[in-house]
Protein backbone atom coordinates (compact mmCIF):
# COMPACT_ATOMS: atom_id res chain seq x y z
CA UNK A 1 0.00 0.00 0.00
CA UNK A 2 1.33 3.43 -0.97
CA UNK A 3 1.11 6.40 1.37
CA UNK A 4 1.65 10.11 0.91
CA UNK A 5 4.71 11.11 2.90
CA UNK A 6 8.35 11.87 2.24
CA UNK A 7 9.56 8.47 3.41
CA UNK A 8 7.20 6.59 1.12
CA UNK A 9 8.39 8.56 -1.93
CA UNK A 10 11.73 6.77 -1.70
CA UNK A 11 10.08 3.76 -3.35
CA UNK A 12 9.78 5.43 -6.73
CA UNK A 13 9.26 2.14 -8.53
CA UNK A 14 6.10 1.40 -6.52
CA UNK A 15 4.61 4.79 -7.38
CA UNK A 16 5.52 4.32 -11.02
CA UNK A 17 3.77 0.94 -11.01
CA UNK A 18 0.65 2.66 -9.70
CA UNK A 19 0.83 5.22 -12.51
CA UNK A 20 1.74 8.07 -10.17
CA UNK A 21 4.39 10.59 -11.28
CA UNK A 22 6.75 11.91 -8.60
CA UNK A 23 8.64 15.23 -8.36
CA UNK A 24 11.83 15.23 -10.44
CA UNK A 25 13.89 17.53 -8.25
CA UNK A 26 15.78 17.48 -4.97
CA UNK A 27 12.92 18.34 -2.65
CA UNK A 28 15.07 18.65 0.46
CA UNK A 29 17.31 21.20 -1.25
CA UNK A 30 14.25 23.09 -2.54
CA UNK A 31 12.74 23.24 0.94
CA UNK A 32 15.96 24.46 2.52
CA UNK A 33 16.38 27.25 -0.03
CA UNK A 34 12.71 28.28 0.08
CA UNK A 35 12.61 28.48 3.86
CA UNK A 36 15.86 30.48 3.97
CA UNK A 37 15.05 32.85 1.08
CA UNK A 38 11.34 32.74 0.29
CA UNK A 39 10.06 34.32 -2.90
CA UNK A 40 6.41 33.24 -2.86
CA UNK A 41 3.90 32.97 -0.02
CA UNK A 42 0.32 31.89 -0.67
CA UNK A 43 -2.69 32.35 1.63
CA UNK A 44 -5.57 29.92 1.17
CA UNK A 45 -4.20 26.39 1.30
CA UNK A 46 -7.28 24.64 -0.07
CA UNK A 47 -8.04 22.57 -3.14
CA UNK A 48 -7.72 25.22 -5.86
CA UNK A 49 -4.25 26.23 -4.68
CA UNK A 50 -3.08 22.63 -4.53
CA UNK A 51 -4.53 21.76 -7.95
CA UNK A 52 -3.30 24.81 -9.84
CA UNK A 53 -0.66 27.29 -8.55
CA UNK A 54 1.20 24.70 -6.47
CA UNK A 55 1.11 22.28 -9.39
CA UNK A 56 2.48 24.87 -11.83
CA UNK A 57 5.29 25.54 -9.37
CA UNK A 58 5.97 21.81 -9.02
CA UNK A 59 6.30 21.33 -12.78
CA UNK A 60 8.66 24.30 -13.09
CA UNK A 61 10.82 22.90 -10.29
CA UNK A 62 11.01 19.58 -12.14
CA UNK A 63 11.95 21.42 -15.34
CA UNK A 64 14.70 23.37 -13.55
CA UNK A 65 13.01 26.72 -14.23
CA UNK A 66 12.52 27.43 -10.52
CA UNK A 67 14.79 26.63 -7.61
CA UNK A 68 12.39 27.60 -4.84
CA UNK A 69 8.90 26.45 -4.10
CA UNK A 70 5.97 28.12 -2.37
CA UNK A 71 5.09 28.55 1.29
CA UNK A 72 1.43 27.82 1.99
CA UNK A 73 -0.41 29.72 4.71
CA UNK A 74 -3.95 29.41 6.01
CA UNK A 75 -5.78 32.25 7.71
CA UNK A 76 -9.29 30.81 8.01
CA UNK A 77 -9.46 27.04 8.44
CA UNK A 78 -6.47 25.86 10.44
CA UNK A 79 -7.57 22.21 10.31
CA UNK A 80 -6.38 22.14 6.68
CA UNK A 81 -2.81 22.53 7.91
CA UNK A 82 -3.17 20.23 10.89
CA UNK A 83 -5.02 17.38 9.17
CA UNK A 84 -3.85 17.48 5.54
CA UNK A 85 -0.52 19.29 5.23
CA UNK A 86 1.27 18.22 8.43
CA UNK A 87 0.52 14.45 8.28
CA UNK A 88 1.62 14.28 4.64
CA UNK A 89 4.80 16.36 4.77
CA UNK A 90 3.10 19.14 2.74
CA UNK A 91 2.64 16.79 -0.21
CA UNK A 92 -0.58 16.35 -2.18
CA UNK A 93 -1.74 13.97 -4.88
CA UNK A 94 -3.12 15.67 -7.98
CA UNK A 95 -5.73 13.66 -9.89
CA UNK A 96 -6.63 15.21 -13.24
CA UNK A 97 -9.95 13.94 -14.60
CA UNK A 98 -9.95 13.86 -18.39
CA UNK A 99 -13.14 13.91 -20.44
CA UNK A 100 -12.30 10.55 -22.02
CA UNK A 101 -12.29 8.84 -18.61
CA UNK A 102 -8.53 8.66 -18.21
CA UNK A 103 -6.76 10.20 -15.25
CA UNK A 104 -3.36 11.73 -14.63
CA UNK A 105 -1.92 11.15 -11.15
CA UNK A 106 1.08 12.99 -9.76
CA UNK A 107 2.49 13.89 -6.38
CA UNK A 108 2.91 17.65 -5.91
CA UNK A 109 5.87 18.53 -3.71
CA UNK A 110 6.34 22.26 -4.30
CA UNK A 111 4.98 23.36 -0.92
CA UNK A 112 8.09 23.84 1.16
CA UNK A 113 6.39 24.90 4.37
CA UNK A 114 2.83 25.28 5.69
CA UNK A 115 1.98 27.94 8.27
CA UNK A 116 -1.17 28.86 10.16
CA UNK A 117 -1.92 32.56 10.50
CA UNK A 118 -2.86 32.05 14.13
CA UNK A 119 -1.18 33.52 17.18
CA UNK A 120 1.58 30.91 17.09
CA UNK A 121 2.19 31.22 13.36
CA UNK A 122 2.46 35.00 13.22
CA UNK A 123 6.11 34.99 14.26
CA UNK A 124 7.09 32.83 11.27
CA UNK A 125 4.87 34.84 8.94
CA UNK A 126 6.59 38.00 10.17
CA UNK A 127 9.97 36.50 9.27
CA UNK A 128 8.70 35.67 5.79
CA UNK A 129 7.21 39.14 5.26
CA UNK A 130 10.42 40.78 6.39
CA UNK A 131 12.57 38.76 3.99
CA UNK A 132 13.95 41.02 1.21
CA UNK A 133 13.77 38.01 -1.14
CA UNK A 134 9.96 37.83 -0.96
CA UNK A 135 8.44 38.85 -4.30
CA UNK A 136 4.83 37.78 -4.22
CA UNK A 137 2.06 37.01 -1.76
CA UNK A 138 -0.92 35.39 -3.47
CA UNK A 139 -4.41 34.51 -2.27
CA UNK A 140 -7.22 32.03 -2.88
CA UNK A 141 -9.45 32.92 0.06
CA UNK A 142 -12.79 33.21 -1.85
CA UNK A 143 -14.53 36.49 -2.64
CA UNK A 144 -16.05 36.85 0.82
CA UNK A 145 -12.55 36.64 2.31
CA UNK A 146 -11.95 40.25 1.24
CA UNK A 147 -15.12 41.61 2.82
CA UNK A 148 -14.59 43.91 5.77
CA UNK A 149 -18.04 45.50 5.54
CA UNK A 150 -21.53 44.25 6.26
CA UNK A 151 -24.21 44.37 3.53
CA UNK A 152 -25.31 47.83 4.74
CA UNK A 153 -21.80 49.20 4.09
CA UNK A 154 -20.70 49.54 7.70
CA UNK A 155 -17.45 48.00 8.91
CA UNK A 156 -17.88 44.52 10.39
CA UNK A 157 -17.62 44.68 14.20
CA UNK A 158 -14.57 42.41 14.47
CA UNK A 159 -12.69 44.44 11.86
CA UNK A 160 -13.77 47.69 13.48
CA UNK A 161 -12.38 46.42 16.77
CA UNK A 162 -9.07 45.65 15.06
CA UNK A 163 -8.98 49.13 13.52
CA UNK A 164 -9.40 50.68 16.96
CA UNK A 165 -6.46 48.70 18.26
CA UNK A 166 -2.88 48.44 17.03
CA UNK A 167 -1.23 46.28 14.36
CA UNK A 168 0.24 43.93 16.94
CA UNK A 169 -3.20 43.27 18.43
CA UNK A 170 -5.01 42.32 15.19
CA UNK A 171 -7.26 39.27 15.27
CA UNK A 172 -9.07 39.17 11.92
CA UNK A 173 -7.22 37.81 8.90
CA UNK A 174 -7.12 40.98 6.79
CA UNK A 175 -6.01 43.06 9.75
CA UNK A 176 -3.25 40.56 10.43
CA UNK A 177 -2.24 40.74 6.77
CA UNK A 178 -2.08 44.53 7.00
CA UNK A 179 -0.01 44.20 10.17
CA UNK A 180 2.40 41.90 8.33
CA UNK A 181 2.77 44.54 5.63
CA UNK A 182 3.55 47.03 8.37
CA UNK A 183 6.29 44.67 9.55
CA UNK A 184 7.74 44.64 6.03
CA UNK A 185 7.56 48.43 5.91
CA UNK A 186 9.41 48.87 9.19
CA UNK A 187 12.00 46.22 8.19
CA UNK A 188 13.07 48.22 5.15
CA UNK A 189 10.03 49.22 3.09
CA UNK A 190 10.81 46.38 0.69
CA UNK A 191 8.71 46.06 -2.48
CA UNK A 192 6.07 43.34 -2.85
CA UNK A 193 3.11 42.29 -5.00
CA UNK A 194 -0.09 41.02 -3.39
CA UNK A 195 -1.91 38.92 -5.97
CA UNK A 196 -5.48 37.82 -5.49
CA UNK A 197 -6.15 34.68 -7.51
CA UNK A 198 -9.78 34.48 -6.48
CA UNK A 199 -12.65 34.15 -8.88
CA UNK A 200 -14.12 37.63 -8.55
CA UNK A 201 -14.11 40.84 -10.51
CA UNK A 202 -11.17 43.21 -9.91
CA UNK A 203 -9.96 40.96 -7.12
CA UNK A 204 -6.76 42.94 -6.53
CA UNK A 205 -8.74 46.14 -6.10
CA UNK A 206 -10.91 44.46 -3.45
CA UNK A 207 -7.79 43.36 -1.58
CA UNK A 208 -6.21 46.80 -1.78
CA UNK A 209 -9.38 48.52 -0.59
CA UNK A 210 -9.59 46.28 2.46
CA UNK A 211 -5.90 46.67 3.38
CA UNK A 212 -6.00 50.45 2.95
CA UNK A 213 -9.18 50.82 4.99
CA UNK A 214 -7.61 48.98 7.91
CA UNK A 215 -4.31 50.87 7.63
CA UNK A 216 -6.10 54.21 7.43
CA UNK A 217 -8.06 53.27 10.53
CA UNK A 218 -4.79 52.75 12.36
CA UNK A 219 -3.40 55.99 10.96
CA UNK A 220 -6.43 57.95 12.19
CA UNK A 221 -5.79 56.54 15.67
CA UNK A 222 -2.07 57.35 15.36
CA UNK A 223 -1.05 53.69 15.55
CA UNK A 224 0.84 53.98 12.24
CA UNK A 225 2.23 56.97 10.41
CA UNK A 226 1.25 58.58 7.14
CA UNK A 227 4.46 57.13 5.65
CA UNK A 228 2.98 53.63 5.93
CA UNK A 229 -0.12 54.74 4.01
CA UNK A 230 2.16 56.28 1.37
CA UNK A 231 4.06 52.97 1.15
CA UNK A 232 0.86 51.04 0.50
CA UNK A 233 -0.20 53.53 -2.17
CA UNK A 234 3.18 53.60 -3.94
CA UNK A 235 2.99 51.04 -6.78
CA UNK A 236 6.77 51.04 -7.05
CA UNK A 237 6.68 49.50 -3.56
CA UNK A 238 3.38 47.70 -3.06
CA UNK A 239 1.20 46.47 -5.94
CA UNK A 240 -2.18 44.76 -6.00
CA UNK A 241 -2.45 43.25 -9.50
CA UNK A 242 -5.81 42.02 -10.73
CA UNK A 243 -6.07 38.52 -12.16
CA UNK A 244 -8.38 36.05 -13.87
CA UNK A 245 -8.25 32.43 -12.75
CA UNK A 246 -10.18 29.50 -14.14
CA UNK A 247 -10.01 25.86 -13.11
CA UNK A 248 -12.89 23.73 -11.87
CA UNK A 249 -11.80 21.98 -8.67
CA UNK A 250 -14.65 20.08 -7.02
CA UNK A 251 -14.66 18.59 -3.56
CA UNK A 252 -12.80 15.28 -3.17
CA UNK A 253 -14.93 12.61 -4.81
CA UNK A 254 -15.68 9.15 -3.42
CA UNK A 255 -15.28 7.56 -6.87
CA UNK A 256 -11.81 9.06 -7.18
CA UNK A 257 -10.96 7.81 -3.70
CA UNK A 258 -12.02 4.29 -4.70
CA UNK A 259 -10.01 4.44 -7.92
CA UNK A 260 -6.94 5.42 -5.92
CA UNK A 261 -7.55 2.71 -3.36
CA UNK A 262 -7.88 0.15 -6.14
CA UNK A 263 -4.47 1.35 -7.38
CA UNK A 264 -3.01 0.53 -3.93
CA UNK A 265 -2.94 4.14 -2.69
CA UNK A 266 -3.85 4.32 0.98
CA UNK A 267 -4.38 7.99 1.84
CA UNK A 268 -7.87 8.60 0.49
CA UNK A 269 -9.93 9.78 3.48
CA UNK A 270 -11.91 12.97 2.94
CA UNK A 271 -11.98 15.26 5.95
CA UNK A 272 -14.81 17.72 6.58
CA UNK A 273 -13.49 20.40 8.92
CA UNK A 274 -15.47 22.26 11.55
CA UNK A 275 -15.64 25.14 9.05
CA UNK A 276 -17.14 22.83 6.42
CA UNK A 277 -14.08 22.54 4.21
CA UNK A 278 -14.01 19.29 2.23
CA UNK A 279 -10.40 18.25 1.73
CA UNK A 280 -8.35 15.09 1.31
CA UNK A 281 -4.72 14.11 0.67
CA UNK A 282 -5.70 14.08 -3.02
CA UNK A 283 -7.24 16.81 -5.18
CA UNK A 284 -9.46 15.99 -8.16
CA UNK A 285 -9.76 18.62 -10.89
CA UNK A 286 -10.26 19.13 -14.61
CA UNK A 287 -7.33 19.64 -16.97
CA UNK A 288 -8.16 23.06 -18.54
CA UNK A 289 -6.77 25.94 -16.53
CA UNK A 290 -6.14 29.64 -17.08
CA UNK A 291 -4.39 32.26 -14.99
CA UNK A 292 -3.92 35.77 -16.36
CA UNK A 293 -2.25 38.35 -14.09
CA UNK A 294 -1.68 42.08 -14.43
CA UNK A 295 2.06 42.52 -14.88
CA UNK A 296 2.65 44.76 -11.89
CA UNK A 297 5.41 43.29 -9.71
CA UNK A 298 7.75 45.81 -8.08
CA UNK A 299 9.99 43.03 -6.72
CA UNK A 300 9.70 40.72 -9.73
CA UNK A 301 7.96 37.36 -9.63
CA UNK A 302 8.69 33.63 -9.92
CA UNK A 303 8.94 32.57 -13.57
CA UNK A 304 5.39 31.25 -13.75
CA UNK A 305 5.08 32.34 -17.38
CA UNK A 306 6.97 29.13 -18.25
CA UNK A 307 4.06 27.20 -16.73
CA UNK A 308 1.32 28.80 -18.79
CA UNK A 309 0.55 31.78 -16.57
CA UNK A 310 0.02 34.90 -18.67
CA UNK A 311 1.35 38.25 -17.44
CA UNK A 312 -0.12 41.18 -19.35
CA UNK A 313 -1.45 44.72 -19.02
CA UNK A 314 -4.40 45.55 -16.78
CA UNK A 315 -6.82 46.24 -19.64
CA UNK A 316 -6.27 42.78 -21.09
CA UNK A 317 -6.73 41.08 -17.72
CA UNK A 318 -9.93 43.05 -17.24
CA UNK A 319 -11.29 41.99 -20.62
CA UNK A 320 -10.32 38.36 -20.02
CA UNK A 321 -11.91 38.34 -16.59
CA UNK A 322 -15.13 39.87 -17.91
CA UNK A 323 -15.19 37.39 -20.78
CA UNK A 324 -15.06 34.51 -18.33
CA UNK A 325 -17.12 35.65 -15.36
CA UNK A 326 -19.74 37.63 -17.27
CA UNK A 327 -20.30 35.35 -20.25
CA UNK A 328 -18.29 32.27 -21.09
CA UNK A 329 -18.28 30.23 -17.86
CA UNK A 330 -19.53 31.63 -14.58
CA UNK A 331 -23.06 32.63 -15.68
CA UNK A 332 -23.52 29.17 -17.16
CA UNK A 333 -22.35 27.58 -13.92
CA UNK A 334 -24.68 29.69 -11.80
CA UNK A 335 -27.66 28.99 -14.04
CA UNK A 336 -26.98 25.25 -13.79
CA UNK A 337 -26.46 25.53 -10.03
CA UNK A 338 -29.82 27.22 -9.41
CA UNK A 339 -31.89 24.98 -11.64
CA UNK A 340 -29.90 21.88 -10.75
CA UNK A 341 -30.84 22.30 -7.10
CA UNK A 342 -34.47 22.98 -7.99
CA UNK A 343 -34.67 19.90 -10.20
CA UNK A 344 -32.79 17.53 -7.89
CA UNK A 345 -29.56 17.16 -9.84
CA UNK A 346 -26.32 16.44 -8.00
CA UNK A 347 -23.89 16.63 -10.94
CA UNK A 348 -23.29 19.45 -13.40
CA UNK A 349 -22.36 16.92 -16.08
CA UNK A 350 -25.76 15.23 -15.72
CA UNK A 351 -27.50 18.58 -16.15
CA UNK A 352 -25.78 19.02 -19.49
CA UNK A 353 -27.69 15.94 -20.72
CA UNK A 354 -30.97 17.67 -19.87
CA UNK A 355 -32.20 19.19 -23.16
CA UNK A 356 -33.87 22.23 -21.58
CA UNK A 357 -30.93 23.03 -19.30
CA UNK A 358 -28.43 22.55 -22.12
CA UNK A 359 -30.53 24.88 -24.28
CA UNK A 360 -30.63 27.45 -21.47
CA UNK A 361 -26.84 27.38 -21.25
CA UNK A 362 -26.54 27.91 -24.99
CA UNK A 363 -28.88 30.90 -24.93
CA UNK A 364 -27.13 32.55 -21.97
CA UNK A 365 -23.67 32.06 -23.41
CA UNK A 366 -23.96 32.28 -27.17
CA UNK A 367 -27.08 34.35 -27.81
CA UNK A 368 -27.21 36.72 -24.84
CA UNK A 369 -23.61 36.96 -23.69
CA UNK A 370 -21.30 36.79 -26.69
CA UNK A 371 -22.84 39.82 -28.47
CA UNK A 372 -21.52 42.13 -25.73
CA UNK A 373 -18.18 40.43 -25.03
CA UNK A 374 -14.99 42.32 -25.85
CA UNK A 375 -12.33 39.99 -27.23
CA UNK A 376 -9.31 40.24 -24.88
CA UNK A 377 -6.91 39.22 -27.65
CA UNK A 378 -5.08 36.53 -25.67
CA UNK A 379 -8.03 34.10 -25.46
CA UNK A 380 -10.76 33.81 -28.07
CA UNK A 381 -14.24 34.04 -26.48
CA UNK A 382 -15.85 31.72 -29.03
CA UNK A 383 -13.18 29.06 -28.54
CA UNK A 384 -13.34 29.49 -24.77
CA UNK A 385 -17.09 28.99 -24.54
CA UNK A 386 -16.93 26.12 -27.04
CA UNK A 387 -14.54 24.34 -24.68
CA UNK A 388 -16.75 25.10 -21.67
CA UNK A 389 -19.98 23.88 -23.27
CA UNK A 390 -18.51 21.05 -25.32
CA UNK A 391 -15.83 19.64 -23.01
CA UNK A 392 -15.73 21.06 -19.51
CA UNK A 393 -19.32 21.15 -18.27
CA UNK A 394 -20.33 17.78 -19.81
CA UNK A 395 -17.22 15.97 -18.49
CA UNK A 396 -18.87 12.94 -16.79
CA UNK A 397 -15.77 12.29 -14.72
CA UNK A 398 -15.87 15.71 -13.04
CA UNK A 399 -17.83 15.28 -9.79
CA UNK A 400 -18.91 18.91 -9.59
CA UNK A 401 -22.21 19.56 -7.87
CA UNK A 402 -24.74 22.37 -8.36
CA UNK A 403 -25.00 22.56 -4.58
CA UNK A 404 -21.35 23.61 -4.34
CA UNK A 405 -21.62 26.20 -7.08
CA UNK A 406 -24.82 27.63 -5.56
CA UNK A 407 -22.85 28.79 -2.52
CA UNK A 408 -22.86 32.59 -2.07
CA UNK A 409 -24.96 33.19 -5.18
CA UNK A 410 -26.06 36.63 -3.93
CA UNK A 411 -22.43 37.71 -4.14
CA UNK A 412 -22.15 36.55 -7.76
CA UNK A 413 -25.29 37.85 -9.47
CA UNK A 414 -23.99 41.36 -10.12
CA UNK A 415 -20.99 40.17 -12.11
CA UNK A 416 -22.42 37.06 -13.73
CA UNK A 417 -25.62 38.69 -14.97
CA UNK A 418 -25.71 42.35 -13.97
CA UNK A 419 -22.71 43.25 -16.11
CA UNK A 420 -24.34 41.81 -19.23
CA UNK A 421 -27.52 43.77 -18.51
CA UNK A 422 -25.45 46.92 -18.07
CA UNK A 423 -23.63 46.24 -21.34
CA UNK A 424 -26.94 45.96 -23.17
CA UNK A 425 -28.13 49.24 -21.70
CA UNK A 426 -24.85 51.02 -22.45
CA UNK A 427 -24.93 49.85 -26.07
CA UNK A 428 -28.56 50.85 -26.53
CA UNK A 429 -29.54 47.23 -27.13
CA UNK A 430 -33.01 45.88 -26.35
CA UNK A 431 -32.68 44.46 -22.85
CA UNK A 432 -36.23 43.12 -23.00
CA UNK A 433 -35.06 40.68 -25.68
CA UNK A 434 -33.22 38.75 -22.96
CA UNK A 435 -35.11 35.63 -21.96
CA UNK A 436 -32.64 33.26 -20.28
CA UNK A 437 -30.97 35.73 -17.91
CA UNK A 438 -34.30 36.96 -16.44
CA UNK A 439 -35.34 33.32 -16.04
CA UNK A 440 -32.17 32.55 -14.06
CA UNK A 441 -32.84 35.53 -11.79
CA UNK A 442 -36.45 34.41 -11.31
CA UNK A 443 -35.16 30.88 -10.69
CA UNK A 444 -32.78 32.11 -8.03
CA UNK A 445 -35.63 33.89 -6.23
CA UNK A 446 -37.60 30.65 -6.48
CA UNK A 447 -34.54 28.78 -5.14
CA UNK A 448 -34.51 31.04 -2.08
CA UNK A 449 -37.87 29.54 -1.06
CA UNK A 450 -36.04 26.26 -0.36
CA UNK A 451 -38.59 24.11 -2.19
CA UNK A 452 -37.77 21.98 -5.23
CA UNK A 453 -39.98 21.48 -8.28
CA UNK A 454 -41.97 18.83 -6.42
CA UNK A 455 -42.63 21.19 -3.52
CA UNK A 456 -40.23 19.29 -1.27
CA UNK A 457 -37.83 21.16 1.01
CA UNK A 458 -34.10 21.05 0.21
CA UNK A 459 -31.04 22.48 1.91
CA UNK A 460 -30.05 25.85 0.49
CA UNK A 461 -26.32 26.38 0.09
CA UNK A 462 -24.72 28.91 2.42
CA UNK A 463 -25.03 32.58 1.46
CA UNK A 464 -24.35 35.72 3.53
CA UNK A 465 -27.70 37.28 2.52
CA UNK A 466 -30.01 34.35 3.23
CA UNK A 467 -31.25 35.77 6.51
CA UNK A 468 -32.02 39.08 4.78
CA UNK A 469 -33.63 37.74 1.60
CA UNK A 470 -35.65 34.72 2.67
CA UNK A 471 -38.10 36.63 4.91
CA UNK A 472 -39.32 38.56 1.86
CA UNK A 473 -40.52 35.26 0.38
CA UNK A 474 -41.81 33.69 3.58
CA UNK A 475 -45.51 34.35 2.93
CA UNK A 476 -45.57 33.04 -0.63
CA UNK A 477 -47.13 29.61 -1.26
CA UNK A 478 -46.91 27.46 -4.34
CA UNK A 479 -50.09 27.69 -6.38
CA UNK A 480 -51.59 30.44 -4.25
CA UNK A 481 -49.59 33.56 -5.16
CA UNK A 482 -50.93 36.54 -7.08
CA UNK A 483 -49.10 39.25 -9.06
CA UNK A 484 -49.58 41.79 -6.27
CA UNK A 485 -48.09 39.59 -3.54
CA UNK A 486 -45.25 38.50 -5.83
CA UNK A 487 -44.39 42.15 -6.49
CA UNK A 488 -44.46 42.91 -2.77
CA UNK A 489 -42.10 39.99 -2.08
CA UNK A 490 -39.68 40.52 -4.95
CA UNK A 491 -39.49 44.31 -5.18
CA UNK A 492 -36.96 44.69 -2.31
CA UNK A 493 -34.76 42.01 -3.93
CA UNK A 494 -34.96 42.96 -7.60
CA UNK A 495 -34.46 46.67 -6.90
CA UNK A 496 -31.27 46.01 -4.92
CA UNK A 497 -28.42 47.26 -7.13
CA UNK A 498 -25.91 45.85 -4.62
CA UNK A 499 -27.07 42.38 -5.67
CA UNK A 500 -27.61 42.85 -9.41
CA UNK A 501 -25.38 45.86 -10.22
CA UNK A 502 -28.58 47.56 -11.44
CA UNK A 503 -32.10 48.19 -10.20
CA UNK A 504 -33.85 45.61 -12.37
CA UNK A 505 -37.01 47.71 -12.54
CA UNK A 506 -35.09 50.72 -13.81
CA UNK A 507 -33.32 48.42 -16.28
CA UNK A 508 -36.67 47.27 -17.65
CA UNK A 509 -36.54 43.67 -16.39
CA UNK A 510 -38.18 43.76 -12.96
CA UNK A 511 -41.69 43.06 -14.19
CA UNK A 512 -40.39 40.32 -16.53
CA UNK A 513 -38.71 38.54 -13.63
CA UNK A 514 -41.86 38.86 -11.52
CA UNK A 515 -43.99 37.29 -14.26
CA UNK A 516 -41.55 34.41 -14.68
CA UNK A 517 -41.37 33.86 -10.94
CA UNK A 518 -45.17 33.70 -10.75
CA UNK A 519 -45.10 30.91 -13.35
CA UNK A 520 -42.36 29.07 -11.44
CA UNK A 521 -44.47 28.86 -8.26
CA UNK A 522 -47.68 27.81 -10.00
CA UNK A 523 -47.39 24.35 -8.44
CA UNK A 524 -45.41 21.10 -8.57
CA UNK A 525 -43.76 20.66 -11.96
CA UNK A 526 -44.03 24.34 -12.82
CA UNK A 527 -40.28 24.82 -13.12
CA UNK A 528 -39.93 22.06 -15.68
CA UNK A 529 -42.96 23.37 -17.54
CA UNK A 530 -41.49 26.86 -17.81
CA UNK A 531 -38.15 25.49 -19.02
CA UNK A 532 -39.90 23.43 -21.70
CA UNK A 533 -42.00 26.41 -22.75
CA UNK A 534 -38.96 28.66 -22.98
CA UNK A 535 -36.31 26.41 -24.49
CA UNK A 536 -38.05 23.73 -26.52
CA UNK A 537 -37.55 24.51 -30.19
Amino acid sequence: MLYLNETALADRAAFAAAGITLPAYDRAAMIAKTVAEPTWLHFGAGNLFRAFPAKVCDHLLSEGKLDRGVIAAEGFDYEIIDKIYAPHDNLSLSVTLLADGNVEKEVIGSVAEAVKADDAGLARLSEIFCAPSLQMVSFTITEKGYAIRRPDGTIAPAVEEDMKGCPGCAKTFLARLTALLYKRFTAGAYPLALVSMDNCSHNGDKLKAAVLAIAEGWASNEKVGADFIAYLNDESKIAFPISMIDKITPRPDANVAKMLSDADFGDTETIVTDKNTYIAPFVNAEKPQYLVIEDKFPAGHPALEHGGVIFTERETVDKTEKMKVCTCLNPLHTALAVYGCLLGYTLISAEMKDPELAAMVDVIGYKEGLPVVVNPGILDPQAFIDEVVGVRLPNPFMPDAPQRIATDTSQKMSVRFGETIKAYLAAGMDVTALKAIPLVIAGWCRYLMGLDDNGEAFTISSDPLLSELQPYLANLEMGKACPVCVHKALQPILSNANIFAVDLYEAGLGETVEALFLKLIAGPGAIRAVLKETFTA
